[in-house]
């Protein structure tokens, strides 16, 4: 067991399923990725620095890459969720589409290892 399997354990069906579909892609893409549980969500780390954090909340997923380099990078493309400068809120009826998901996740992976 993971710290990310224990906290999934305690969130409820429904969300529990969006949070584990956005870790098994997120592992894909990243199959060496460490989890971790940081700032008290599941988090995935590349290189020892996280580039994926994910948790649920009462009307939204929430989508941390560790970067506000990422969402105003991608600000035009994620145009349909509420962003804030490190978040990106997606509604719980309309998941974040794979191909979005990726590219948030190679935009971070390409500022960590720039800094290698």
């Amino acid at each position: 067991m993971t710290p990310i399997d224990d906290y999934l354990k305690n969130v409820e069906p429904a969300k529990r399923k969006e949070l584990q579909r956005i870790r098994v892609l997120a592992k894909e893409i990243v199959p060496s990725a460490e989890e971790a549980i940081s700032y008290g969500m599941p988090t995935l780390k590349y290189q020892g620095k996280p580039f994926l954090g994910f948790d649920a909340h009462a009307n939204h997923i929430g989508i941390y890459p560790y970067s506000g380099d990422v969402i105003a990078t991608l600000k035009a493309e994620l145009h349909a969720y509420s962003l804030s400068k490190g978040a990106i809120r997606v509604p719980l009826e309309k998941p974040i589409p794979k191909t979005l998901l990726r590219k948030v996740i190679a935009c971070r992976l390409q500022a960590i290892r720039a800094t290698h």
